[in-house]
């Protein structure tokens, strides 16, 4: 939790400015790579921990995963909870290759 509210710190205005990125996988994989600006909530933990990042219902969150599964529960856990505008956007490596070529 600590480190969750460390990466809002350090975000500041443009949490609020951009979608939220969050990274479902385990903190070993997340720690391995992840996308720039993502924070880390496993998939199992995101019902509990997501108020912490959001307690807007209406923010726009962008989960992923490593192929898009635990994305997709978590997806699931969010709109049950009554959050609204959540995308599974998929797999870790593809989005990565998309964010290193729109960097060149």
């Amino acid at each position: 939790m600590k480190k969750l509210l460390m990466s809002l710190l350090l975000w500041g205005p443009m949490a609020v400015a951009q979608s939220l990125w969050i990274d479902v996988r385990t903190a070993e994989e997340y720690n391995a790579g992840h996308l720039e600006g993502a924070i880390n909530i496993p998939y199992d933990e995101i019902e509990q921990k997501i108020e912490a990042v959001s307690a807007d219902k209406t923010a726009d969150i962008q989960l992923y995963c490593r192929s898009g599964r635990r994305s997709g529960i978590a997806l699931e856990s969010l709109t049950n909870m009554g959050y609204s505008k959540v995308t599974n956007a998929g797999a870790y490596k593809q989005l990565k290759q998309k964010q290193v070529k729109s960097n060149d």
